[in-house]
């Protein structure tokens, strides 16, 4: 079983979807079930629909998933397994209030030193916790023996014990503490190998620790992938709403730090060859360059009917004269941009005014022309007109614009648009 486990507090940006492409297509590889773990045990911070949010973004991207999970919803196994970890010893009562921590904490910055939690309360005397009615945490007893990770990125490693200290694991409000309710929805879930970000390092020696105490046995699996760094923190949305397709983005998110054989994929071909442990374990560097590079590709290779109905149209003429735009632009967003401004009202530049009412005029009552040049020496010898008057006003009048793509090319697909545009 692989899961990801995204939190309902903010945008899913690309380094979470990645993880979750990746988790997706290694649950492929090993014929094991992929399910979906929203942790949203901090109510205060869950958006309201985020989850729905990031499941709808799931779907478009194709990863499937055989459950949902609602961390939220297994908050009386955590409470149970806390209370298994007091009776057999291995966790304890903390009355240490959170001034006192952040005293220490500070105390030990001062000092340039890393906090650790002192045992101030582990050993204390059954009466004085019995009849002690001020709040307390729990706390897991620190681990006696180093704890040893296979990681498929970034090989085994070692975490020693002595760098762990006897951590939080419910608070004073009896709430699961995120290392304590990951570890625990993990083992109930039956997890064989966990990848995710390798910012959450620090966390995996605690939740193995964790397991352990609870009497554990599998080992589970480790990939920590590396952040994609860039600028800011992209959002899909954004990237989606900016006009780059899908398909685009999950492939340069699986090839950014990858060995991949082709520059263009499909998840499905993804999961024949790709390797977790060929991924880099240095930060991926985003370079929206190349992803423009890769969409225009995907965008070219789309049928044309369903490349016009990006830009608001059910037309394959339209398609193809998107097509000749992405000669100089390559997302969705630009093109629907460029072609709304074939559509639309425009208005005339003053060194365009005068010629372009004799041109809309002389273009109504033309007759049908096939070819640019035969509507162009039409519109010229009526008006009486040199080549240059009419080209710079025609193609204004047609596109918008004062320059692009070549207007024989442009005409070509619009001629039956001609009316419409020109009025």
């Amino acid at each position: 079983m692989l899961r990801f486990a995204p939190s309902p507090t903010a945008d899913m940006d690309i380094d979470s979807l990645r993880i979750a492409i990746f988790n997706y297509i290694v649950a492929k590889q090993r014929d094991e079930e992929f399910i979906v773990r929203i942790e949203d045990t901090d109510k205060e911070k869950n958006i309201e629909n985020k989850d729905k949010e990031i499941l709808d973004l799931l779907a478009l991207f194709d990863i499937k998933y055989s459950q949902i999970i609602y961390q939220s919803e297994n908050v009386r196994f955590h409470t149970a397994m806390a209370l298994q970890l007091m009776h057999e010893k291995k966790a304890f009562s903390c009355f240490c209030s959170d001034d006192w921590i952040k005293n220490k904490q500070t105390e030990a910055k001062a000092a340039n030193k890393v906090y650790k939690y002192d045992d101030a309360c582990k050993d204390l005397p059954n009466e004085l916790v019995i009849d002690n009615t001020n709040p307390f945490s729990i706390r897991i007893k620190r681990p006696e023996q180093d704890i040893i990770i296979k990681d498929y990125i970034n090989g085994e490693l070692c975490f020693k014990a002595d760098t762990i200290d006897s951590f939080m694991i419910m608070n004073q409000e009896k709430k699961p503490m995120y290392d304590f309710a990951c570890a625990v929805d993990d083992m109930l879930s039956d997890i064989s190998i966990i990848i995710r970000n390798k910012k959450y390092l620090q966390n995996t020696p605690k939740q193995d620790h964790i397991r352990n105490s609870l009497g554990y046995d599998k080992k589970i699996e480790y990939g920590h992938i590396a952040s994609i760094q860039g600028d800011k923190i992209i959002s899909v949305k954004q990237l989606l709403e900016d006009g780059f397709l899908p398909d685009a983005i999950l492939n340069y998110l699986v090839s950014i730090g990858n060995k991949v054989p082709s520059k263009i994929f499909t998840i499905a071909e993804a999961i024949k060859w790709f390797d977790l442990s060929s991924v880099s374990n240095d930060d991926a560097h985003f370079n929206l360059d190349e992803l423009r590079h890769l969409n225009k590709q995907y965008l070219n290779q789309l049928d044309d009917k369903e490349l016009s109905r990006y830009v608001g149209f059910a037309d394959e003429e339209i398609g193809r004269l998107a097509k000749v735009y992405l000669e100089d632009i390559s997302t969705t967003k630009e093109l629907k941009t460029k072609i709304a401004a074939i559509f639309t009202s425009k208005e005339i530049p003053n060194e365009f005014s005068e010629i372009s009412k004799n041109i809309a005029k002389a273009t109504k009552k033309a007759p049908y022309f096939e070819e640019y040049e035969d509507f162009k020496t039409y519109i010229i010898d009526d008006l009486n007109l040199d080549d240059a008057e009419f080209s710079d006003t025609f193609y204004y009048l047609l596109t918008g614009a004062k320059n692009g793509p070549d207007i024989a090319m442009v005409y070509k697909y619009l001629k039956n648009y001609i009316g419409e545009i020109i009025k």
